[in-house]
């Protein structure tokens, strides 16, 4: 029976372990032994978040994956700035004006 493995996202304690041993020069396997992860993981961090100017530091590397995160999410259907929104609210305003409308008719 195989073990099941789940994912967890690179900590930001992690990623500054990375910045420091990267600075020190250290292979990405002795990353990935000291943090206790795999080389992929460590290797793909270290692509994808690397500044060109800069190199590999650890706050714009959680900002990035943070930013990555939540552009990958959709909205939510009714959000505060989507035009569904917008609808509902024109449609629930139409129905309380009508609604009062004929309570005054009918109380008349």
């Amino acid at each position: 029976m195989q073990k099941r493995r789940t994912y967890q996202q690179l900590q930001p304690e992690e990623r500054m372990t990375i910045a420091s041993m990267k600075q020190q020069g250290s292979s990405v396997r002795a990353m990935a032994r000291t943090l206790g992860r795999s080389a992929s993981t460590v290797s793909r961090e270290l692509t994808r978040n690397t500044c060109s100017a800069v190199g590999y530091a650890s706050a714009p590397a959680q900002s990035l994956s943070t930013s990555r995160r939540e552009a990958a999410r959709p909205c939510p259907k009714l959000h505060l700035q989507s035009v569904s929104w917008r609808v509902v609210l024109t449609l629930l305003e139409w129905k309380t004006n009508t609604c009062s409308r004929r309570l005054l008719m009918q109380s008349s």
